[in-house]
């Protein structure tokens, strides 16, 4: 069996998208430690794309994440799609599988990531749909704390919510810090209390991103703007509290040149090493 690579809690990753393959093919070495991609979009995709992402993920180390399985939604699993998601992390040795804790389909795709209630019912519902996850797959996998922008029901604060899926699915967390800045102005609490209430030991990876500022009052999550300082110190914070762990910038369109994704990248990088430990080694794509 092809072993799968780790991911030093020292790497700054970058994600992978059609329209960045040329310079990520063309990148040099130590420009990014590991790559993301959306599974969704690469199954069974062929040709010159086909065979860049099978290139890269020889290169680099690739993690996977997720955009439509649904995890809050009430309709049964595609256990065919399920069985071709497996098949794909083993053949590209992905370390890590993260999935939004959301649902996006109601009888068909909704082609958004919608926000789940947040309560105790709530709770059994995903988490059993996230351990049904996790067995077809057989690995743990990680829930990714969303954006959101109308709150549904709201039986308990959003932090209890999150803190209660992951413990009764036994799963991680992909911890997005521009989602908490994002949705602290939006839904007005306080980012850094709710960051440090995370548990910690669940965290596999952190993501960053830039965002749109519609108003004072209303910010919108894009994934097309630069990270702003108030993200960086949220990520700094992350580190000092947890202990670094693999960071990936997240761009999804609007893109900059690539030298300046790079420099984002090196952002993420230094903050991570502000805040290693002796002994752990960098990481290097």
């Amino acid at each position: 069996m092809t072993a799968i690579p780790s991911l030093s809690p020292m790497a700054a990753g970058l994600g992978l998208r059609r329209a960045l393959m040329g310079p990520l093919q063309a990148a040099a070495p130590g420009d990014f430690d590991f790559l993301e991609c959306a599974p969704d979009n690469w199954i069974g995709v062929g040709g010159r794309f086909g065979e860049g992402l099978r290139e890269l993920s020889r290169r680099h180390p690739l993690v996977c994440h997720g955009l439509s399985l649904s995890l809050g939604a009430v309709q049964p699993f595609d256990q065919t799609y399920l069985l071709k998601l497996r098949r794909f992390l083993d053949e590209h040795r992905v370390p890590i599988f993260s999935e939004h804790l959301s649902y996006c389909s109601d009888d068909g795709q909704l082609y958004d990531l919608m926000p789940i209630p947040f309560t105790e019912e709530a709770v059994h519902h995903v988490a059993a749909r996230i351990r049904q996850v996790q067995d077809a797959l057989g690995r743990r996998i990680a829930v990714e704390n969303i954006s959101y922008y109308a709150a549904p029901y709201q039986g308990m604060p959003e932090i209890d919510f999150l803190r209660a899926v992951l413990a009764e699915a036994d799963c991680d967390l992909l911890l997005d810090v521009n989602n908490i800045h994002v949705n602290a102005i939006n839904h007005r609490y306080d980012a850094h209390e709710f960051l440090r209430a995370i548990p910690g030991e669940r965290i596999a990876y952190f993501h960053v991103a830039g965002h749109y500022d519609e108003a004072d009052d209303l910010k919108v999550d894009t994934h097309a703007a630069p990270v702003i300082p108030d993200v960086w110190a949220l990520l700094d914070e992350a580190c000092r509290v947890f202990g670094p762990r693999p960071a990936l910038l997240e761009r999804d369109f609007n893109f900059p040149p690539f030298a300046e994704l790079v420099a984002e990248v090196a952002t993420v990088r230094n903050v991570l090493h502000r805040h290693a430990t002796p002994g752990v080694r960098h990481a290097r794509g």
